[in-house]
This record gives structure tokens, C-alpha cells and sequence, in this order.
């Protein structure tokens, strides 16, 4: 499969409890199709003790969402669909269907 959204894009969650909000892309799980988004479903995770933080406790920690609740922002800060065509070069590259824009 596929994927049209990488490392370090700005996305837009378009369903469930984060719905509307915006992050950047801070790691892709190909093999489930899943994403981590900055600041986007965050989950409490009971941690022991360890150097990083000597007390332990809860930590709040991004969880992976489906790629399938995600839009990518284009540059003009719009939530599009992404396509992929050959530019002058021949390289291919990701578009945005919505301003037809190409993506970086």
C-alpha cells in the first residue's frame, strides 16, 4: 500500500475525538497504516521510574491514528486530497487536488 502522507507533513484530523485539529507528522507505521501526529490523540501511560524521568508516574504520549482520519494541509492551509504526477523533471511528486499545488 501506498502511502501519501510522510514524516514531517502537516495534517488535519477529519473524524473522532480530535477532529479539526492540526499536527505535524511525527512518525508513519506503514505496516498498519497508522500515523503519529504531534499533539493528536494522546494517551495516559503509566511509566517506572527510569534516568529520563527518576519518579515515574503517568505521561501523556501520542497514540497511532489510522491514516484513513487524516488530510493532508496544503500550502495555502487548506485540508486536500493528494495526488502524484510526473513534474518537468520526470521526477514524480505529490500534488494537492484542491489547489493543484505541489506539495513539499
Amino acid at each position: 500500500m501506498k502511502l501519501k502522507i510522510k514524516k514531517g507533513d502537516i495534517v488535519k484530523v477529519t473524524t473522532g475525538e480530535y477532529k479539526g485539529t492540526q499536527g505535524k507528522v511525527l512518525e508513519v507505521i506503514p505496516g498498519d497504516g497508522k500515523v503519529l501526529v504531534e499533539g493528536c490523540n494522546l494517551v495516559s501511560k503509566a511509566t517506572k521510574p527510569n534516568a529520563k524521568n527518576p519518579n515515574g508516574g503517568i505521561v501523556k504520549k501520542e497514540a497511532p491514528i489510522h491514516i484513513s482520519n487524516l488530510m493532508v494541509v496544503d500550502a495555502k492551509g487548506n485540508a486536500t486530497r493528494v495526488g502524484r504526477r510526473l513534474n518537468e523533471d520526470g521526477k514524480l511528486v505529490r500534488y494537492s487536488k484542491k489547489s493543484g499545488e505541489e506539495i513539499k
